[in-house]
């Protein structure tokens, strides 16, 4: 992105009015801390090299080491807006690596040359940016926000997966909630809650004596199974319908457990409508015709949720759909008393 300050007659500082120069350009060369220090656009390794200047405000700039090493001669110092002007005058060009604050006293300065009316032509102000930050970059800032809460916080450094865990169920809740609200901000606050769990039990789960693991250790394993699960689009497996993706899933499920029973892994802890549409699902899959035998309430609600099932129809959201439904209607008849 380029802007261009100027709005004064053309000039050198000292020079007679009228007289015709190049004002110049200064880069602003940003970089995200997202990405390793080093790491730069060809861009950006170009206007580096092609230079008549290269300053940088802070000596501790995480992209300097680097750059000194590339052989790029580069100057700790912070002039002014005016010295800038003056330096690039005659066509020179001076790039500037931007501190994190994206250096706003001297985007500032410059803005006010522009706006005098006072000033000689002002050289071009571009905005380079040397590294961008990629897909899930601010996961990262998650994690370090994380490590920093849980060495200094006094609850937080304490808490353990034992002490997290009525949260769990409460923040899927308030997701689901979300979801069937149709409330998007909602839904974006819910999700960063439910990845706080997941970051968090990490984090604890990193200072375990005896078997410590991590949020990358988290990850990888996941992005393992749902590689291994998913061989018709890293393998050479055929799935043309959403059906044939479940077949190979289970398939490949049952392969990496070792399971006896169609119902081992079912959590038993799970809402009883679920736990039956599970138990049921996995007997259907399995081609097993079971009636179980009994009467009452219980069973009832058990056929209930099997029939739920085999229909496509989710019996935990269809009954909460219902039971909002009828709270309206308490709250209607209430109004009306």
């Amino acid at each position: 992105m380029t802007v261009d300050p100027s709005s004064a007659p053309d000039g050198p500082p000292g020079a007679a009015p009228g007289a015709a120069s190049d004002p110049g350009r200064i880069v602003l060369l940003t970089t995200s801390h997202r990405v390793a220090p080093g790491v730069l656009s060809w861009p950006a390794w170009q206007a580096l090299r092609e230079a008549d200047r290269v300053l940088v405000r802070d000596p501790a700039h995480p992209q300097l080491p680097f750059v000194k090493e590339a052989g790029v001669a580069v100057e700790v110092a912070a002039p002014g807006a005016r010295e800038l002007v003056a330096e690039c005058a005659g066509g020179r060009t001076v790039v500037v690596l931007a501190g994190a604050d994206g250096e706003p006293r001297l985007t500032g300065e410059l803005a006010a040359l522009a706006g005098s009316g006072r000033s000689p032509a002002l050289p071009a102000l571009e905005l380079l940016p040397g590294s961008y930050d990629l897909p899930g970059a601010r996961l990262l800032d998650l994690v370090q926000v994380m490590d920093r809460i849980r060495a200094v916080c006094p609850w937080t450094s304490v808490q353990s997966h034992e002490d997290l865990v009525k949260y769990g169920p409460e923040e899927m809740y308030e997701l689901v909630e979300a979801i069937e609200a149709g409330d998007r901000e909602e839904l974006r606050e819910e999700l960063g809650d439910v990845l706080l769990q997941v970051v968090f039990h990490a984090r604890i789960a990193q200072d375990d004596a005896e078997e410590p693991f991590g949020i990358d250790d988290v990850a990888a394993a996941i992005v393992d199974k749902l590689i291994r699960r998913h061989p018709h689009v890293f393998g050479d497996e055929r799935a043309e319908t959403a059906e044939d993706v479940e077949v190979l899933w289970l398939r490949a499920k049952a392969a990496e457990k070792r399971r006896e029973s169609v119902t081992d892994g079912v959590p038993l802890a799970q809402p009883g409508l679920a736990l039956a549409a599970k138990l049921a699902g996995r007997a259907r899959a399995a081609g097993l015709d079971i009636r179980p035998a009994g009467d009452g309430f219980g069973q009832r609600l058990l056929e209930l949720a099997a029939e739920a099932e085999a229909a496509g129809v989710d019996p935990e959201t269809a009954l909460r759909t219902a039971a909002r439904a009828y709270r309206d209607a308490i709250r209607a008849a209430e109004a009306e008393r």
